[in-house]
């Protein structure tokens, strides 16, 4: 008596289970930037209410609450600050910019947040007891 294995159901299995994986994965590519605070005294604040977060990395590029925006012209951070908000003008925005940013970023990131109509702007810095 022959005694044949039939490979063709396991081959289909495969390939099936091979597409499920295929099909079921996702390719988000988180993006954050790496950012070295400026040094600063004070004291901490409590913030309330919806907060936005626009972060300037060293290179002078743009994300807002961990967004990462396309190119650093101002027009797409106030399409984006705008996005972001929602219609809501009362929101408190953060500004947190590398130390070795430059002022122009800094100054681009507040001045869109002008034109949006964001009044409440804060600026994060690092307490010079902390490390890095």
């Amino acid at each position: 008596m022959d005694t044949n294995v039939e490979l063709t159901p396991l081959i289909d299995v495969v390939f099936l289970l091979l597409i499920f994986f295929m099909v079921s994965t996702t390719f988000i590519r988180e993006t954050q930037l790496k950012i070295d605070l400026p040094e600063a005294a004070g004291e901490l604040q409590q913030i309330e209410g919806k907060v936005l977060e626009v972060s300037i990395s060293r290179e002078g590029e743009y994300s807002i609450n961990s967004q990462l925006l396309v190119n650093s012209k101002i027009e797409t951070l106030i399409r984006g600050l705008k996005e972001a908000a929602g219609g809501n003008l009362k929101s408190r925005l953060i500004v947190t910019a590398d130390a070795n940013s430059s002022h122009q970023s800094v100054v681009r990131a507040m001045d869109a947040a002008g034109q949006v109509g964001l009044s409440r702007i804060s600026i994060t810095t690092q307490s010079p007891d902390d490390e890095s």
